[in-house]
């Protein structure tokens, strides 16, 4: 399993530690250091089943700069793949990716789940 993540970020430490006490094995990824492709984002997108502008760190300072929450809606998916491929921390996280799923933000109830740990 894939953990993308900011360490800085509290919600990232909070999911790893949950991760760790779970015994679940993962590989950490620094999203600031090592952002994710188009093709990952597109990837994790069609395997989380959400709509692609939960893709977005909405709360961050860079999408607030670009002005994102007016400009998203007039955006094809392609624009927005290539933005949130263009800086890490436009990428809302943590991001889990295992076999058939990607989890975008930690929410313990949707993550216990996916990883059949109920």
């Amino acid at each position: 399993m894939l953990f993308v993540c900011y360490p800085k970020c509290t919600t990232c430490q909070k999911a790893k530690k949950w991760l760790e006490e779970k015994g679940v094995t993962f590989e950490e990824r620094h999203i600031k250091e090592k952002n994710p492709s188009i093709e990952e984002i597109k990837d994790w997108h069609k395997r989380s089943g959400l709509p692609l502008k939960k893709f977005f760190n909405t709360s961050g300072l860079l999408y607030r700069e670009l002005k994102l929450k007016e400009k998203l809606p007039n955006m094809s998916e392609e624009e927005q793949y290539e933005i949130l491929a263009s800086d890490g921390m436009i990428v809302k996280r943590p991001i889990l990716i295992g076999d058939g799923f990607a989890l975008v933000g930690f929410n313990e109830a949707r993550w216990k789940t996916a990883l059949g740990l109920e």
